[in-house]
């Protein structure tokens, strides 16, 4: 894992989180990703290639990479076809590569995306 920061335009206000140098994907400790969510250009940090992302859903029973712990699978509310991990211990959240992009652009086409997505399977 490599920490990249995220900073407001306004410089004030910074938030570092952490890459998978393999598979690009990101872990947001508690709280870190709502402020990401709320921080303009913060999208940025998902480097990764979002089709790759989409083959990793397939993975289950995924570690938390800060406690270990068995990690749930989660839907986003508002975008359920993005899906991601969350550590119940921690707090912690990991979205696949590409996933953290799509979660800050809401369009029309999210919606679309929802009716075609299948149901995440617990």
């Amino acid at each position: 894992m490599e920490t990249v920061s995220i900073r407001a335009n306004t410089l004030t206000h910074e938030i570092e989180v952490d890459r998978c140098n393999s598979c690009k994907g990101i872990w947001f400790d508690e709280f870190e990703l709502s402020d990401a969510k709320n921080l303009e250009g913060a999208e940025s940090i998902d480097i990764g290639d979002s089709n790759s992302g989409k083959e990793q859903n397939q993975n289950d029973l995924i570690d938390c990479p800060k406690c270990n712990t068995k990690m749930i699978r989660m839907v986003d509310a508002q975008q359920s076809h993005i899906w991601y991990e969350h550590c119940v211990t921690c707090s912690g959240n990991f979205f696949d590569a590409g996933e953290f992009k799509d979660l800050k652009e809401d369009t029309i086409f999210d919606f679309v995306k929802t009716w075609l997505t299948p149901e995440r399977k617990p």
